[in-house]
């Protein structure tokens, strides 16, 4: 019997950002793991804004190759945002967990109040439920109180808050690097490996390399 497939289900909002979402895809399918790929209505209009491809239900395939530079993408399972009777959407359907990236100050709100008011929210929620690793890579600044209460209730319910925060110690000096960065940040959160940044080993270390 074959092994069972079990995902990381990748939610895709309406926020700045989609590069960030191309990445730890990609990070994803090098590091070999199995992609469900929910992409909201807003986040289709951000990635023709950000990236010029129109990102559509019926040709998901071809626009997500142009998207990523890749049309290697067997591992990756697509559902529209408005299936709620998608696999991912049950606490029984085989899943890792589920990454949110970027998550617009919407999407906190409608998963930290259990909304589901599309099948990102709804596959969020029942991540949480589930106790599965959450992870919500917010791209928005400044931050209102409301958003921050939403915030704090997350982390309480067991998601991980990490606002995409590009850190340049790792020597990040392109947009791409700087994206990278982040992208690696959310993989680290739910221990995939990856090579999408160089890592602090201390003053010493550092050091080393460059004797």
């Amino acid at each position: 019997m074959s092994e069972q497939r079990k995902p990381w289900v990748v939610g895709v909002s309406g926020a700045s950002g989609t590069p960030y979402a191309a990445s730890v895809i990609r990070g994803l399918l090098a590091a070999g793991e199995d992609v469900d790929l929910i992409v909201s209505r807003a986040a289709r209009l951000t990635i023709l804004d950000e990236t010029g491809i129109s990102f559509r239900d019926a040709h998901w395939r071809a626009d997500l190759a142009a998207w990523l530079g890749t049309d290697e993408l067997d591992r990756v399972r697509y559902w529209p945002a408005g299936d709620f009777a998608a696999g991912p959407s049950s606490g029984s359907y085989p899943a890792k967990g589920m990454l949110v990236v970027p998550a617009t100050t919407g999407a906190v709100a409608g998963i930290a109040l259990g909304l589901s008011k599309d099948l990102l929210q709804r596959v969020a929620s029942v991540t949480l439920k589930e106790r599965r690793p959450l992870v919500l890579c917010v791209r928005e600044t400044p931050l209102n109180g409301v958003t921050l209460r939403h915030l704090v209730s997350l982390d309480e319910q067991g998601a991980v808050v990490l606002p995409a925060s590009p850190g340049f110690y790792a020597g990040g000096s392109t947009v791409r690097e700087l994206v990278d960065f982040v992208a690696g940040r959310v993989l680290d959160a739910v221990a995939v490996p990856h090579v999408l940044y160089r890592r602090w080993e201390g003053e010493l270390g550092a050091a080393a390399k460059g004797a």
